[in-house]
C-alpha cells in the first residue's frame, strides 16, 4: 500500500480522469515522477469500475484501490446490503473479507466484525478504507482465516466465507470442494466456533451439486440484480435436518421481485395448456432455483410444456418476471415463418428449441431489437411453436 497515492494533486488527477481511456493515459509522460505510473492507472481504472458498483467508496475522500479484477470480483453494495438483512447478533467473522464491501454492510447490523484477509496488502488497503468511511466496528486481521479462527478462539453469532475456486479447477465441474477454504471439508471444525455459518458461491454452482457437498442447510438465497444472477447464499444452522427453503430474490431499481417456496422431492405438477392471451417468464432467480413447477402452481398459471418452462393465462396477473401479450402463435414451418416474420426485426428468447437464436436470425434474416418479442418454444403437444408477443 503505498501512501503516496493520496497526494492531493494525485488523487485530483484520478478523479479527473475517470472512465478515461487507460490505454491511452498510459502513453502519457508521467507527471508524478515521485510514483510508479502503473499504479496511478490502476488508481483510475478500479475506481472507475467501482462508480455504479460501490457508490460509498467511489464518493468518499481517499480511497484506496486493489486491482480492477478485485473490484470487479467484490460483490456489489446492492447485494451486500441484501446479505446483511440475513445476519443478526453481536459479533460476525467474514473469513475471506477481500475488500470488505459485505463486512461494511455487516458492521450496520452487528456490533463486532471480524474481517480476514490472507493477502497482506488489501488487508491494510481495507483497514485504510474503513477509517476514510468512519466504520469503527471492524477489526481487520491479515493470514489464513482458519488459523485465524483458531488463534482468536472465540464464539460467534455468524460466520460468513465466500470460498475462491483454485485455479487449477478452471474447466471443471464447479464444486465446493475446489474452492479455498474448502467448505464441506471444514465443516464440522466451522461449526464449533459458530452456530450458523452463511456461504456465499458464484451462480455457476449448481444447487443440487451445492446440497450434495454441504450438510445442515437450512435455507438458500438466490440474488439476481436487474434479472442477472449475482450470488448464492446458504444459510447452514448446526443440527439443522428439516427440509431446505428456497429464497429467489431480484434486485431492481425501484423494488424486489421474491418468490419462495421448500424444496420438494414431489412439488405439485402445474396444469399444462396452449398458449392464451398472455405468456409468464419467470426471472432468472427463479430458473437458477429449478422452481418451475412450483412456479406454476403458485401463481395458478398453465404450463405449456414440462420442459418449456414458460406460463400463460387469459388475465393478466401480478408476477415475478417479465409479462407478454400475444398477439400471434404459429406453428415454426417455412411457410409460417415466411409470411409472418422473415426479414422483420424482432427480439428472440428459445426455450426448449433445438434450434439456437443465433442459427433462427440467420435463417429467417431476422434483425435484432425493436418493440417485437418473438418466443420459439415447443407446446404441450410437443409441436414447435412460436410465440409473437409485445411486453406488458
Amino acid at each position: 500500500m503505498d501512501l503516496k497515492l493520496l497526494n492531493p494533486k494525485i488523487q485530483a488527477f484520478i478523479n479527473s480522469n475517470i472512465d478515461a481511456n487507460i490505454a491511452k493515459l498510459a502513453l502519457l509522460k508521467n507527471p508524478f515522477p515521485e510514483m510508479d505510473w502503473i499504479q496511478v492507472l490502476n488508481q483510475i481504472e478500479a475506481k472507475t469500475k467501482s462508480k455504479d458498483k460501490l457508490p460509498h467508496w467511489f464518493a468518499a475522500k481517499d480511497i484506496l484501490f486493489p486491482s480492477k479484477i478485485s473490484v470487479e470480483q467484490t460483490s456489489s453494495e446492492k447485494t451486500a446490503s441484501y446479505k446483511s438483512e440475513l445476519v443478526s447478533g453481536d459479533n460476525l467473522i467474514d473469513l475471506t473479507g477481500g475488500f470488505g464491501v459485505d463486512a461494511f454492510y455487516f458492521a450496520k447490523k452487528i456490533k463486532n466484525i471480524t474481517h480476514c484477509e490472507i493477502n497482506t496488502e488489501l488487508s491494510q488497503i481495507v483497514k485504510h478504507n474503513f477509517e476514510q468511511l468512519n466504520v469503527k466496528n471492524i477489526h481487520c486481521y491479515s493470514g489464513g482465516s482458519l488459523e485465524i479462527l483458531t488463534q482468536l478462539n472465540a464464539k460467534y453469532d455468524w460466520i460468513y466465507i465466500d470460498p475462491s475456486r483454485r485455479n487449477d479447477a478452471k474447466g471443471k465441474v464447479f464444486m465446493l470442494e475446489d474452492c479455498l477454504p474448502n467448505v464441506p471439508e471444514n465443516l464440522g471444525f466451522l461449526f464449533n466456533y459458530s452456530d450458523r455459518i452463511l456461504v456465499k458461491t458464484a451462480p455457476l454452482l449448481d444447487i443440487s451439486a451445492g446440497l450434495s457437498e454441504l450438510t445442515n442447510v437450512k435455507s438458500i438465497h438466490i440474488v439476481a440484480v436487474e434479472n442477472e444472477v449475482k450470488e448464492l447464499l446458504w444459510k447452514l444452522h448446526k443440527d439443522y435436518l428439516g427440509k431446505t427453503s428456497l429464497k429467489t430474490i431480484n434486485i431492481l431499481k425501484e423494488n424486489r421481485d421474491t418468490f419462495d417456496f421448500v424444496l420438494d422431492e414431489n412439488p405439485e405438477i402445474p396444469e399444462y395448456g396452449l398458449p392464451e392471451k398472455y405468456i409468464y417468464e419467470p426471472n432468472s432467480a427463479i430458473m437458477k432455483s429449478g422452481g418451475f413447477d412450483e412456479v406454476g402452481t403458485f401463481y395458478k398459471l398453465k404450463k405449456l410444456h414440462k420442459h418449456s418452462h414458460l406460463y400463460t393465462n387469459s388475465e393478466i396477473i401480478a408476477f415475478p418476471g417479465r409479462i407478454f401479450e400475444i398477439e400471434n402463435t404459429i406453428p415454426y414451418h417455412k411457410r409460417e415463418m415466411k409470411n409472418f416474420l422473415e426479414g422483420k426485426q424482432c427480439n428472440i428468447t428459445t426455450r426448449n428449441f433445438p434450434e439456437s437464436v443465433e442459427n433462427i436470425r440467420k435463417k429467417w434474416k431476422l434483425k435484432e431489437g425493436g418493440n417485437q418479442y418473438c418466443f420459439f418454444t415447443t407446446d404441450q403437444n410437443d409441436n414447435k411453436i412460436v410465440l409473437i408477443c409485445k411486453k406488458k
